[in-house]
């Protein structure tokens, strides 16, 4: 079984320019073999696949978090399995997140609130050195910008769950 590592936010990832001022950030690669999805498509494959009791806790969030007014995502999971990754654009909503950048290597996507500002990205590297050309990674990578006492207060109990979640998330899309 493919193992996720924790690691840098890639070198040539559109989140490069923020991590400098970011209050959070981390990334989770794993090596995977190449069936030629698009970074949208294995975004949605991975949160469309997850864990049920990272759903619970989105859910247990929402409740939390609504009387600070902080808004309630939904789910994690919460994305049109029928709707092809490829009809994905620029501004579009999936899932809990709104699409800010699409390529062939890379989609960007995040929220704002009054509070901070998330940004999560899909990147599709080449496979380590040494590893079969029909393998590459996927690397998801997180940036946090917090805009007041309220966000940094939010993110005391958010980051240390992120790193139990973040990871989980990731190793669906090994199946």
């Amino acid at each position: 079984m493919a193992q996720v590592i924790l690691s840098p936010v890639p070198a040539g990832s559109a989140l490069q320019d923020r991590l400098k001022t970011a209050y959070f950030h981390d990334s989770y690669q794993l090596q995977l073999p190449d069936d030629g999805s698009s970074p949208m498509a294995l975004y949605l494959r991975c949160v469309g696949r997850t864990p049920g009791w990272i759903d619970f806790l989105m859910r247990l969030r929402n409740r939390v978090v609504a009387p600070f007014g902080i808004k309630d995502l939904g789910t994690l999971s919460g994305v049109d399995a029928q709707r092809q990754p490829s009809s994905y654009r620029v501004g579009d909503r999936a899932g809990i997140f709104r699409v800010h950048a699409l390529s062939d290597s890379e989609v960007v996507l995040g929220d704002s609130d009054r509070h901070l500002d998330v940004q999560v990205s899909l990147m599709r590297l080449p496979g380590p050195e040494g590893t079969p050309s029909a393998t590459f990674t996927a690397a998801m990578s997180t940036v946090v910008h917090v805009h007041n006492a309220l966000g940094r207060i939010y993110m005391l109990g958010v980051a240390p769950a992120h790193r139990v979640i973040a990871p989980a998330v990731v190793a669906r899309l090994a199946g």
